[in-house]
């Protein structure tokens, strides 16, 4: 069971809704937010496909996170039908996170593919 059941309503709730779930350390939450058959640019350098995977990838994240995640500035979500691109500014100075999200047959939203971009251990980050 997940620590919430809200349902993204538009492309820009996703992040939001990361955020929540992240700080609430609710992986299955995290990985709701994924369409079924999703790609997670993540860990840096590799693939991971599905949402049993991505659980398990955030379950390993949230295990290793210190500090909470804040909710950054989005850029524009660009649309194309069932299609959304979004993306936020890094608080953390990395090159950009971007997503693209599908609408569902319900109206709701699922990120199908996430790229994060994390500052590396070598670069003086987390």
């Amino acid at each position: 069971m997940t620590a919430t059941s809200e349902h993204a309503t538009t492309p820009e709730d996703l992040a939001r809704l990361f955020v929540e779930r992240a700080n609430a350390g609710d992986a299955a939450g995290l990985a709701e937010l994924y369409a079924p058959d999703a790609v997670l640019a993540y860990p840096p350098g590799s693939s991971t496909v599905g949402r049993d995977a991505i659980r398990a990838v955030c379950e390993r994240m949230l295990e290793h996170t210190t500090e909470p995640f804040q909710l950054e500035e989005a850029l524009p979500t660009v649309r194309y039908g069932d299609l959304a691109l979004t993306s936020t500014r890094p608080a953390d100075n990395t090159g950009g996170r971007v997503q693209v999200a599908r609408r569902q047959p319900d109206g709701t939203w699922l990120r199908i593919m996430d790229r994060p971009e994390l500052r590396s251990p070598h670069r003086g980050g987390e």
